[in-house]
């Protein structure tokens, strides 16, 4: 049985359209809020916001540079902190994977001959899969460079042959697109731009889009006993195993049993416009002190914090920001535009 005769046809539509508008949206967010963080410089001052350009409209793009330049410096030491930050929150969660799997009592597959010809069926390599005493998750994938199946112990007594063959086919897809690389490296770009949270639930959509992906390529033999396999880890008819890590989630476990169904589904997403807005808040901030540091101070004017511009020599940036012309004294700006 193929996918294309068990999704129907409209949701696949609109499952393709959501993954689009998802990598399309990660890397806009990516480009938006790295390039202004650092363009300037790569670029320098361009030549339509030279030194001579003091004033643009009613601002001035002196009191404008000082402004904006501390709102720049903080986007600097963001990146910075975000760095550290990934470096720091992906390798505890590479060294608690390598403790949970250390304190596993991990076989090979040939231990189990029902598991064996399963493996055998799907033509995988036996030697990619592991049996694991006491696994809490029933079955999954993990490995970067070299990913490896791993399998509860209890599982072929838990599902019937046909079952256990859509797990594996599951999971094998999983090996095929090294999903666990894929999304460690998406995690880790989350972790950096800590500070636009719909980034992280951006690569939450995205791994949901893998379960789906994976549940495709199994579906194209075993799309029923798949749906049936989903349910007993879920928790009906589960016996000894516990429930797999993410089929708590009600949302996505009612997606994925209702298409492998043929039945039309939500595609949900993790994106809210509570992080729309952030995003977008954060965004217009990173790109506006972008820019406005593109200006260059005059000569005498590079140290931030310090005002001399007009009569307000020592006084706030706030007290010069709009230059209609008329000062203190009744003095002509200087900087005006002849």
């Amino acid at each position: 049985m193929r996918v294309d005769s068990v999704v129907p046809a409209a949701l696949a539509r609109r499952e393709a359209q959501h993954r689009q508008r998802v990598l399309l949206a990660l890397a806009t967010l990516l480009v938006l809020s790295i390039s202004p963080v650092f363009g300037h410089h790569l670029i320098g001052a361009v030549r339509w916001l030279p030194a001579s350009l003091e004033h643009l409209g009613p601002f001035c793009m002196i009191a404008l540079h000082h402004l904006m330049a501390p709102v720049h410096g903080m986007f600097h030491g963001l990146l910075l902190v975000g760095i550290a930050f990934a470096v720091v929150e992906r390798a505890r969660a590479a060294w608690r994977y390598a403790a949970t799997m250390r304190a596993l009592h991990i076989e090979p597959a040939h231990s189990d001959v029902r598991l064996v010809a399963a493996i055998r069926q799907l033509g995988f390599s036996v030697h990619r899969v592991r049996v694991v005493d006491g696994l809490p998750n029933p079955a999954f994938t993990a490995g970067w460079w070299r990913p490896r199946v791993y399998v509860a112990k209890s599982l072929p007594d838990v599902l019937s042959v046909s079952e256990l063959e859509a797990v594996l086919a599951h999971e094998i897809a999983h090996v095929e697109r090294r999903d666990p690389l894929r999304l460690f490296a998406l995690r880790t770009l989350a972790a950096t731009l800590f500070w636009l949270p719909a980034i992280r639930r951006l690569v939450d959509d995205l791994a949901d889009e893998a379960e789906i992906a994976a549940d495709d390529h199994a579906a194209q033999r075993y799309s029923l006993p798949l749906a049936s396999a989903i349910l007993r880890m879920a928790g009906a008819d589960l016996g000894p195993l516990e429930p797999a890590v993410g089929f708590q989630r009600s949302d996505l476990l009612e997606r994925r049993i209702r298409r492998l169904a043929g039945e039309d589904a939500t595609v949900g997403s993790h994106v809210s416009r509570r992080a729309i807005a952030a995003a977008a808040l954060a965004l217009v901030a990173v790109w506006t002190s972008g820019v406005i540091v593109l200006h260059p101070l005059p000569e005498g004017q590079a140290m931030i914090g310090e005002m001399h511009h007009c009569s307000h020599v020592g006084e706030s940036v706030f007290s010069h920001l709009f230059c209609l012309g008329n000062h203190r004294f009744n003095a002509p700006c200087p900087h005006r535009d002849a």
